[in-house]
């Protein structure tokens, strides 16, 4: 690697998302840890550069046009590129329920962060990775949003999720030349606060394929979805 290469994660200050910050480190990337919350994404930086990994924090909360838009500029201003972007930040709510019962709302607030969130950031850092021909886009997805796994229960996620992984399709098949790879991943049941304790995958377990998807080779594979490393069906 003759440029150290630059990452941003978001929603990056716990979890799934604080390990892949932490696997990215390992492997020598400057990685931008973002989070909605400063305090909290501060403290989680801090920690990460303890452990003298190469970790800046900036917040952002994907849900609001001006974050987006501050973001870009502050990784435009101080590296100049963008060569990851991990669409991590994601909810689960509580009053999630069958489609039929469903409150218009809750499926709006989860549509807004796990939805159009990552579409908001994929359309602000493209024309970085474009201008500097390199990019690995990696939405973390969920098997929930699969069609042939469709089922009534957690709507308003799954729609959010099968939603996603349209958009990553959609995304991949838009950029046609260019070394940039748009991949969509499922994590598994981990154990996070959104997962639980009685999830049976660690965080480093859930973090191992979006690390995988964010270092591909060039010519690796755009327009998929993975879980373990192996392709799975939409």
């Amino acid at each position: 690697m003759t440029e150290q290469r630059i990452a941003l994660v978001t929603g990056a200050n716990r979890g799934i998302g604080f390990e892949v910050c932490r696997q990215l480190g390992r492997r020598g990337y400057r990685v931008l840890l973002t989070s909605r919350d400063p305090k909290k994404g501060q403290a989680a930086t801090r920690i990460l550069s303890a452990e003298a990994l190469a970790v800046d924090f900036f917040p952002l909360d994907i849900t609001a046009e001006e974050s987006v838009a501050a973001a870009e500029q502050f990784v435009r201003k101080c590296y100049g590129r963008l060569d990851v972007l991990i669409n991590n930040a994601g909810i689960y709510l509580k009053d999630d329920r069958s489609i039929s019962t469903l409150s218009i709302d809750i499926l709006r607030q989860t549509l807004e962060t796990n939805t159009f969130g990552a579409l908001r950031t994929c359309q602000a850092f493209l024309p970085l990775m474009k201008k500097h021909h390199y990019g690995r886009i990696v939405n973390v997805s969920s098997t929930m949003g699969q069609h042939a796994r469709m089922r009534n229960i957690s709507a308003a996620y799954r729609l959010s999720k099968d939603a996603l992984n349209a958009l990553t399709q959609m995304l991949a098949n838009s950029i046609q030349t260019n070394d940039i790879l748009v991949n969509a991943c499922c994590p598994g049941w981990v154990r996070t606060e959104m997962g639980g304790k009685s999830a049976p995958r660690t965080v480093e377990q859930g973090a191992d394929t979006i690390v995988w998807l964010a270092t591909l080779p060039s010519g690796g594979p755009t327009g998929r979805f993975f879980q373990d490393r192996k392709e799975i069906n939409w």
